[in-house]
């Protein structure tokens, strides 16, 4: 009887301790369902939040790039505004000038009575006078010659940067030849003679003259031994330096110039120095005239400006000029390079118009000039060509036509 009442009790014993183990499982199923419900919860809460990142740091860099961009344009803006206030202060300073020289000069409308036919004749004595002053250069030099043709082409050397310029001092009896090579520099080289420079060991040895100031661009000239050339960092300041012992012997600046390259295609080039049967003259353009070119006469000696003539040559698609006689060549060309041409032309006696001139092509073959500086003792342009250092020999005639009244 007590054994079969133990094994009563060992089976309730057994069926008591099923039930807990069997409770003890759905609680434990219960509790990791609830965990990973919330642990999908709290991942989807994270990818949302890492969305909303992407998408506030996206936002924050075009935010970034728009604020570049404003940042851009307001500097540009601010370049124009700079530069024509430059230009206000010097016309304000040119009429200054000119009522400071009325007030001096004019007596008062109340002292004086000024009868119509003498105003008349004091207007026709000015317009006379000015004739005379734009007359005068070609008086005392018999200068009627006009280009009709650059017909041949010798590749001399190759040397130096890509952008540069070459020429011979132009005083009569002078063979010197001077190499100056860059854009920003300052030191030049002084060859006796163009035979001297083809050569690879140069005798006598090759001049080297360090200036006192570096240039820019490659609108360089030298004349009767004085480097004439655009001091880097001026807008409108030129030198005049003797290149005996490099030494600076005079400056000037030029009012309204510098402002705008002087050709699109040479953007480093804002003053071209020049020089031809009449002297020294200065190439730049005018933003204030549509950017077309601009020429003005200096006096070699003092750097003093004589006359300036508006042309209707324009800057854009430029790559150089050259003057022959008083008359302005402009060459043209391709962003690309190609075949230059010289499509206007300006002449300051009004003999020749560019209108009534052809189209002159250069000879035919890949050019990208930049400079090119004429000889009028020689008769020949000598021009830097993507490193090439090129004389081109031109063709002149006699124009026959008289200035109007």
């Amino acid at each position: 009887m007590s054994g079969r009442l133990l094994l009563v009790l060992l089976l309730c014993l057994c069926v008591t301790m099923d039930s807990v183990q069997s409770q003890g499982s759905s609680q434990d199923v219960f509790i990791i369902q609830y965990l990973d419900r919330r642990l999908s919860q709290m991942e989807e809460r994270l990818n949302q939040c890492e969305q909303k990142t992407v998408s506030a740091t996206q936002k924050t860099y075009d935010l970034s790039s728009e604020i570049r961009g404003y940042l851009s344009t307001l500097s540009v803006l601010r370049s124009e505004v700079r530069s024509q206030m430059d230009s206000m202060s010097v016309r304000v300073d040119r009429v200054e000038r000119e009522v400071e020289y009325l007030e001096n000069n004019i007596p008062a409308q109340t002292d004086i009575e000024i009868e119509e036919a003498l105003l008349e004749q004091q207007i026709k004595a000015a317009e006379l006078d000015q004739l005379q002053t734009k007359a005068k250069i070609q008086l005392e030099n018999d200068c009627r010659m006009v280009l009709s043709e650059i017909k041949s082409l010798k590749i001399v050397k190759k040397a130096g940067d890509t952008y540069g310029s070459w020429f011979k001092d132009p005083t009569e009896g002078s063979t010197k030849v001077y190499m100056l090579s860059g854009i920003h520099n300052n030191t030049l080289l002084e060859y006796a003679s163009v035979h001297s420079f083809t050569e690879s060991t140069t005798t006598p040895p090759v001049k080297v003259v360090e200036l006192p100031s570096h240039w820019q661009g490659t609108g360089q000239v030298v004349y009767n031994g004085f480097l004439y050339y655009h001091k880097a960092d001026t807008p409108n300041q030129i030198l005049k330096v003797d290149l005996l012992n490099g030494t600076l012997v005079d400056s000037t600046l030029l009012p309204g110039a510098g402002r705008l390259p002087a050709y699109s295609l040479n953007p480093n080039t804002y003053l071209d120095l020049a020089v031809d049967e009449l002297g020294l003259w200065v190439i730049h353009a005018d933003p204030e005239y549509g950017g077309n070119l601009v020429i003005t006469k200096l006096d070699k000696a003092s750097l003093a400006v004589e006359y300036t003539w508006d042309t209707p040559c324009r800057s854009r698609d430029a790559e150089g000029a050259f003057l022959i006689c008083g008359t302005l060549y402009v060459v043209y060309n391709t962003r690309y390079g190609g075949r230059s041409t010289v499509q206007c032309l300006y002449d300051i006696h009004d003999t020749i118009h560019s209108d009534e001139s052809p189209v002159m092509f250069f000879p035919k073959r890949y050019t990208s000039h930049s400079s090119i500086h004429y000889h009028p003792g020689d008769k020949q342009l000598y021009a830097w060509d993507d490193g090439y250092q090129t004389i081109y020999k031109v063709e002149t005639g006699r124009s026959e036509q008289v200035p109007e009244e």
